[in-house]
C-alpha cells in the first residue's frame, strides 16, 4: 500500500534497488511545528534558496499510508480520530512520524540526496529523529495557541476537519467544556478566544479550531521539542518564533540559514 500512494517511495521489505536508499540515510531537512504555525512560509523560503529542492509527501500522505489506512482500513478526515489513530500507532513506534518516514526506502532518482519533508510534531518525535539520523537537519517553527486558532480561521484548508458540538449559544461556555481545554488555555486566552466571535468569525468555526489545537496540544509538546533542537548545533537546528518574526524575515532566517548549509556541504 505504501509503495501504491507514496510514489518513489517504499517499505523495506526486500533489498534496494540501485537507486534506492534508506530515507534514514539521506540529508533530509524536516520542518518541525504543529498546526498554524507557518510551515508554508518555511518551505517557500527553501524553494527560494535551494533550486531543485525535492519535498517529499507531507505528514497527511505519509500518516495517510502508514498508519491511517492499515489501522482503519480506510481513509479518516475527522482530525479528533486522526490523532487517535496516531496516537495508537506511537504507543507501538515510540518515533512515531519520524520512525515512520526513517523506515522508508526512497528512489534517489525521484527524491534525490537532500529532499525536505513537512513535518515532524512534538519531543518524541524530534528526539528520536536528530539521535536517530545523524545526517537529518531541522527548521522549527513557532507560534502561541491563540495565534494558531486565529490562524486557522484565516486559512481554507479541508484538512482541518474537526467535530464540534456547543452546548445552548453560548460560546465561552462550550469552549470551557472542551476535553482538556484548562491544560492549554488558560481563562483570559479562553475570553480572548470567545471574543473572536465579534470579528465576525462564526461560533462552531471557534470552536473547532480550538478543538483542533487542544488535540493537537494533547499528543504533542512543541515547547518541548523546540528546547530540544536548542541543544543541537546551529548547522542542523534553526528555531524560529513566527510571531516575532513576519513572513519576510522567516524566509530570510530560513535561506540564510539554507544556505550556509549548502555552502558547507559543497566545501566538505
Amino acid at each position: 500500500m505504501t509503495a501504491l500512494l507514496l510514489p518513489g517511495l517504499r517499505a523495506a521489505g526486500s533489498l534496494p534497488a540501485p537507486t534506492e536508499q534508506r530515507l534514514a540515510d539521506l540529508s533530509v531537512t524536516v520542518l518541525v511545528g504543529v498546526t498554524g504555525v507557518g510551515k508554508s512560509t518555511a518551505l517557500g523560503a527553501l524553494h527560494a534558496a535551494l533550486p531543485g529542492l525535492k519535498v517529499l509527501p507531507d505528514r497527511r500522505e505519509v500518516t495517510d499510508a502508514v498508519m491511517i489506512l492499515p489501522l482503519a482500513g480506510g481513509p479518516v478526515t475527522d482530525r479528533e480520530k486522526r490523532f487517535a489513530l496516531t496516537a495508537r500507532y506511537r504507543d507501538r513506534h515510540p518515533g512515531g512520524m519520524a520512525q515512520a518516514l526513517g523506515s522508508l526506502l526512497a528512489d534517489t532518482g525521484v527524491w534525490g540526496q537532500s529532499p525536505v519533508f513537512d513535518g515532524l510534531r512534538g519531543l518524541d518525535e524530534v528526539c528520536y529523529a536528530a539521535l536517530t539520523f545523524p545526517a537529518w537537519r531541522f527548521v522549527a517553527l513557532g507560534a502561541p495557541d491563540t495565534v494558531r486558532v486565529r490562524r486557522l480561521l484565516g486559512r481554507a484548508d479541508h484538512f482541518d476537519q474537526v467535530k464540534a458540538t456547543r452546548r445552548g449559544t453560548d460560546l465561552r461556555a462550550a469552549l470551557t467544556d472542551l476535553p482538556g481545554v484548562e491544560a492549554v488555555f488558560g481563562e483570559a486566552e479562553l475570553d480572548a478566544l470567545a471574543a473572536l466571535e465579534q470579528e465576525g468569525h462564526a461560533a462552531p468555526d471557534i470552536l473547532a479550531k480550538t478543538k483542533i489545537v487542544v488535540s493537537e496540544r494533547r499528543n504533542y509538546d512543541p515547547a518541548a521539542a523546540e528546547a530540544f533542537l536548542r541543544t543541537l548545533p546551529p548547522t542542523r537546528a534553526l528555531v524560529l518564533d513566527t510571531v516575532a518574526l513576519n513572513p519576510e524575515a522567516v524566509a530570510r532566517a530560513v535561506q540564510a540559514w539554507a544556505t550556509q548549509e549548502q555552502a558547507g556541504e559543497a566545501g566538505a
